[in-house]
Order: C-alpha cells, then sequence, then structure tokens
C-alpha cells in the first residue's frame, strides 16, 4: 500500500501558480469557488453577480499571478481582490441602477403563512440591512460573521488596521441593531 501525497497547502499551488503551474489554479479554484461566492453574495446580494465577480477573481488572480508575494497567505490575496472586484461593481452599479428579477426572493410551493412566513421576513429583512450598510462596514460584518476571519486578516484584507476593523464592526453591528429593532423586540 502506497502513502498518498500529501495534499500542498494554498500557498504553495499560489507560489506553483506564480511559477507557471497552471493545474495549481484548477485545485485552488476547486477549494475556494464555494466560500469565496459565498463572500460575494453577501456582499451584493445577488447569486448572478456573485458567480460573475467569483469567475472575475480566478480570471484575476491568473493574470496576476506573479504578483504573488511568497509567503502571504492566499486567501488574504483572494479576499483582496474579490473585494476590490465588489467595490467597483457596487460603484458602476450605483451610477447606473438596475433592479434585476435575480435580486428578487425565490417563494416555494411550501411557504405557508405563520412561523415560516416570519422566519423568511426576518432573514430578508437582515439581508436588506446588511445590504444597504456602506461597502466597508459590510465588508467587515461579512468576513467577521459569515466567513469567521480575524481581525488582522480582515484588516490586511480590506487594508486597515485591526482597530478600524474593530470600529468598523462596532459600527456596523450598531447601525445593524438601529435597524433591526422591531425584530429584538
Amino acid at each position: 500500500m502506497t502513502d498518498a501525497a500529501p495534499t500542498p497547502t494554498d500557498e504553495a499551488l499560489a507560489s506553483a501558480l506564480a511559477q507557471g503551474d497552471d493545474d495549481a489554479l484548477n485545485v485552488l479554484m476547486t477549494r475556494w469557488q464555494v466560500p469565496l461566492r459565498a463572500f460575494l453574495y453577501r456582499m451584493l446580494q445577488n447569486e448572478h453577480d456573485a458567480l460573475e465577480l467569483s469567475q472575475d477573481t480566478f480570471v484575476r488572480i491568473y493574470r496576476k499571478r506573479e504578483s504573488y508575494r511568497e509567503g502571504a497567505r492566499f486567501s488574504t490575496w483572494m479576499f483582496q481582490i474579490a473585494l476590490n472586484l465588489a467595490r467597483d461593481h457596487c460603484r458602476r452599479r450605483t451610477r447606473r441602477p438596475t433592479d434585476s428579477l435575480d435580486s428578487a426572493p425565490e417563494l416555494s410551493g411550501d411557504d405557508h403563512p405563520g412561523s415560516d412566513a416570519l422566519a423568511t421576513e426576518r432573514t430578508l429583512t437582515v439581508r436588506a440591512a446588511i445590504a444597504e450598510l456602506p461597502t466597508d462596514l459590510r465588508a467587515a460584518l461579512v468576513l467577521s460573521e459569515y466567513d469567521n476571519r480575524s481581525h488582522a486578516e480582515i484588516a490586511e484584507i480590506v487594508g486597515a488596521t485591526p482597530k478600524a476593523v474593530e470600529t468598523r464592526l462596532y459600527r456596523a453591528r450598531d447601525l445593524l441593531r438601529k435597524k433591526l429593532a422591531k425584530f429584538m423586540a
């Protein structure tokens, strides 16, 4: 019986990609496509845009592969790229707002009045409140609450200090608390 080769780290794969091993990108995409898309969905509140920007993130990673800093965390680099793409997307959307059918909540035939409807309303209200946060506050909140990133890692991703991240998280939670007060009673 032979021992399986150890699974390479994200950082080893990013280094291999930077040195011309294009197959390393496939492994990284397989590992990170779901968490990246989830992050982008929480930032943008639109599945189509999240899918498109996650693909754009991997394209950008490939194009910028030689700029990957040896020893840097791959996930931090990837989330920085994704966040920059999301910010650009939000700026464009603000300049040219459009309503999309993709952004409408989907209701299944199983939705009934009562507690399920209230839970759905709460979920949609929380999502809408998060989507209304300024981008810098929303990014810090999503990275902290949904992606379980440390203040230090969030600071590196968003280009701020850990103290600034702490302040952003406080402000984001405070704004959400105020917006969602009726559901907290």
